[in-house]
């Protein structure tokens, strides 16, 4: 665990969400790395392109921030639910999570390795994200890859 948040994560939270043994060991150390690969990538052969790496330390709350904050609204969570963390984007440039945050809005398109541009996905585009949790005298936890493809739209 790793002290949570850092001098932007404001509003502070709410008093029931705020404790000292959370802020102190709240986040969890878990780099984030996301891979970007064209169309034209794939069909040229070319490896999939590693985007910045970012950190679940990053994140605006701590997991147990987020699950109080939905029980305390009701939500009857159980063991293997999932729930949404936000985008886990860091202050440096280096350490954004989101092509969006990435192109500066669209205005600095990110270069892949064949020449093409984004600030967008784009259809056939393939994106796969993968998290691993590691420290020295510890077990390393591995989340996986999670992967898809963008698909074109279609008319119904």
């Amino acid at each position: 665990m790793q002290p949570v948040g850092g001098e932007d994560n404001h509003p502070s939270p709410l008093p029931y969400l705020t404790s000292a043994n959370n802020s102190a060991d709240g986040a969890v150390d878990m780099p984030l790395e996301v891979f970007i690969q064209a169309q034209k990538m794939k069909s040229a052969a070319i490896p999939t392109e590693k985007l910045p790496t970012s950190n679940f330390t990053d994140a605006y709350r701590t997991t147990a921030q987020i699950l109080a904050n939905h029980t305390v609204n009701g939500c009857n969570m159980r063991a293997g639910d999932f729930f949404g963390s936000g985008t886990m984007s860091g202050s440096t440039p280096n350490s954004q999570a989101a092509l969006m945050e990435i192109t500066r809005g669209g205005t600095e398109p990110v270069r892949l390795s064949n020449g093409e541009t984004r600030t967008l996905l784009e259809d056939g585009d393939t994106i796969i994200m993968r998290a691993r949790c590691e420290r020295d005298g510890a077990a390393a936890i591995g989340f996986g890859e999670c992967s898809g493809t963008v698909s074109p739209a279609t008319s119904q």
